[in-house]
């Protein structure tokens, strides 16, 4: 085996650990703005069938986002709904949200009408 040969397949080895993702500026502002559009509002979140309040879904959220970071789990807004804010990581029973005057809807729905918001008001 040549030097040149020996070279490319360390690197081809040691590669994937070295070449990490990461969220966009842009994706890592649309996170936070799902986040807080639920933290700012006067709705409820269900997971595992109880309710709570939006800053506990809010802290709840962000925990399972700033996991999935550390893992190198979610690079986009998509990423972030469908693995951390649409299910329980535990039970696999889908997130809900009610809000005042509005149907229960899931939480998937409800994050990704968020995110088509955020990107219509972003130019």
């Amino acid at each position: 085996m040549t030097h040149r040969t020996r070279a490319l397949l360390a690197l081809a080895l040691i590669a994937p650990s070295v070449a990490l993702a990461a969220p966009t500026d842009t994706a890592r502002r649309e996170i936070a703005g799902l986040i807080g559009a639920l933290d700012g509002s006067s709705c409820r979140f269900q997971r595992n069938g109880s309710w709570h309040d939006a800053p506990e879904a809010r802290a709840h959220l962000q925990r399972k986002y700033d996991y999935l970071l550390k893992k190198d789990k979610v690079d986009t807004a998509e990423q972030f709904i469908e693995r951390a804010a649409s299910q329980s990581s535990m039970s696999g029973k889908p997130y809900r949200i009610a809000c005042p005057g509005q149907p229960e809807q899931t939480a998937a729905v409800w994050f990704g009408a968020r995110l088509k918001a955020l990107r219509q008001r972003t130019p």
